[in-house]
Order: structure tokens, then sequence, then C-alpha cells
């Protein structure tokens, strides 16, 4: 489905697919869970799901004649992380925004964790006062402006690269990735659980899993706390790159499967569920979770194989897409472990 699109490779290659037997039988063993380790996907700023999208994002950013990528997130953003390391890989300059999308105020929370990475990265890191909203932002587009003032050639990466044209084309190849690694495996996943926010990870799997009618076993764990919004957005981006790439089906927003009752109190700020959930999978497992993303996703599936919403003995795909770095900001809520 990508053949005619350029990709700058910037990842190991496949991810690796991993059974987690422990959490499984410790939720009573009627279904198997499996993850794919998306959180180690390659040796840049400890890699994650934002650098499969970047590889379709970056040919474009080159030929644009650009010598700055600038982006958007909040201050423990995975993703501003990702287009720093990504600007410094290819010899570009960065300019991040991060503006106050988590009511967390941990002492260090704007110095450590993936903030700390970006500015290692020599990123040009600028806080701005300003909630959370997954659309296009003013002081984004005020950046841009900036850096043009300045004299330099930005290109504009929205926040999770999810609305940039190509921001969807990366999880359309995880897809077909997991399908090559089922030949290998000797099954098909029946379910892929994964946390979505501003979309176009989701909406990537959506139009990739669409290939062979699994649009609707795309299991989206909401941890935007803003849902309706989100499910446009995603529909929109997939819409968007199922033309793209000629898929020949069209989707719909009840293609677009989102489970809403995850993401409390707050995006970014992790309930007691979450932080279990990530103990328990941390001790299960050896597999470590974020507050803000994976954690939650993982709250998601543990609560929802307890609840009997998948059928006995089906085979689960946890897509693993990393943010362990921003734990450093949450200190004080594990300081205990």
């Amino acid at each position: 489905m990508l053949e005619k699109f350029e990709r700058y490779p910037l990842t190991f290659g496949p991810t690796h697919i991993e059974k987690l037997a422990r959490l499984g039988g410790h939720l009573g063993g009627g279904v198997e869970i499996y993850a794919k380790r998306e959180d180690c996907n390659s040796g840049l700023a400890f890699g994650g799901n934002k650098l499969r999208k970047m590889e379709y994002i970056i040919p474009d950013a080159i030929a644009s004649g650009a010598d700055t990528l600038v982006s958007i997130g909040g201050v423990q953003s995975n993703h501003t992380r990702m287009v720093a390391a990504v600007a410094a890989k290819i010899g570009m300059k960065c300019r991040l925004v991060q503006e106050s999308w988590v009511p967390h105020e941990d002492a260090v929370y704007d110095r450590v964790g993936n903030i700390q990475l970006s500015r290692i990265l020599g990123a040009d890191v600028r806080l701005v006062d300003r909630g959370f909203d997954i659309g296009i932002r003013a002081s984004w587009e005020a950046a841009l402006e900036d850096v043009k003032a300045k004299g330099g050639k930005p290109y504009a990466i929205p926040a999770g690269a999810s609305v940039h044209k190509y921001g969807g084309l990366g999880y359309v190849g995880f897809a077909e990735e997991v399908r090559a690694q089922e030949k290998d495996l000797g099954f098909a996943f029946d379910y892929i659980v994964v946390c979505t926010v501003t979309g176009s990870t989701h909406a990537g799997m959506l139009v990739g899993f669409a290939a062979d009618g699994r649009e609707r076993r795309v299991i989206g764990i909401d941890a935007s706390a803003t849902p309706r919004q989100t499910r446009e957005q995603v529909l929109e981006i997939a819409t968007r790159t199922a033309g793209l790439v000629e898929l020949d089906k069209t989707l719909t927003l009840d293609d677009v499967v989102l489970i809403e009752d995850y993401a409390y109190p707050h995006y970014g700020v992790p309930s007691e569920e979450t932080k279990e959930a990530i103990r328990l999978t941390a001790r299960l497992e050896g597999m470590i979770t974020d507050p803000v993303y994976e954690g939650k996703s993982m709250q998601g599936l543990i609560d929802l194989v307890k609840k009997g919403y998948f059928p006995k003995g089906a085979k689960i795909l946890y897509a693993h897409l990393g943010g362990a770095p921003a734990l450093s900001g949450y200190g004080y809520a594990f300081r205990n472990g």
C-alpha cells in the first residue's frame, strides 16, 4: 500500500512481537495478550511511534528546502522529543512549542524526561502557558512565523504529526508489517489495542487493517479526554490517508472504535488505576509504560479483559507506542515505586 511513497529510514526495521504470558495468566488465561514493541523501534532518543510517522514526512521536509523543523506538544511530549531527535539526525534546526497541556505540578516536571532530552538534542524549546487541545494551535503558528521572520525556512509538523498530510502513512505500514509477522506466527490477531489522542496512529491502523476487513478490530483507548473531537479527527485522518493509499472502501465514524472510559481525571494525569496498571505490567513482564499514554491504554486493556469484552481464546495485540521517558516528570507519584 505504501510502495509509491518515499520513506526516510529512522527505525531499526520490523518491531518485535512478544507474548505477555504472565500478564495473560494473571488475568485468568482466557485470552492471549501480545505486545508489539514500538518503544524499541530505534536508536534515536528512545524511539516510539512518532518515528514511523516521521519516516514518511521527512522526505517532504527535505524536498521543501526547509532548515528548521517546527512542532508542538505538551511539556512532556514524546512527539516533540522525536522531532528534536530527527532534526539532529538529518542536520536541521528545531523549534519546539511546549504548552501546559497537563495540570501537573511535580517540581521538576519541565526539566526532566522528554523535555530534558529535547534540550540535550539541541532544540530551541519555548514554554507556553496554554491548555490542552488536539487542534491547530496559535502558538505553533506564531512559532512558524517567528522562524521565517528571523530568516529561517520552517517545516510545519503539527502535534503528534497527526493532521500532516502524510501523518497516517506510518501506521498503514504497521498493519502491513503485522500481516507479514502473522504469517510467521501462524495466526492472525483478533484485536489490536492502541492508545488514541491526536489520532494518526489509530487512523493509520484503521486504514491498514481495513485492507483485510479488521478496521473495527482496532480498539482505541482514549487518553485525550476529548473523545468526540478525537473520534472525528481519527476519521478525518483515516479518510485522507485512505485516499492517498487508494483503499477500495469508504470508512465511516462507526469504524472508529474508541473506548472513552480511561482518560480520567485529565489528559496527562494518571488515575490510581493507571498507576496500578503501570506497576502490574512492570512487575509481571518487566515492560515499562507511561502515565500519559501507555499506562492508560494498558489500564483499558486490563479492565476490558476482566470485564469479558474480548471473547474467550481471543488473541490481542497491544501496540506499545513508547513514552517511558515521561515517567521522570512524575517522580513524586511513583516515589515508592
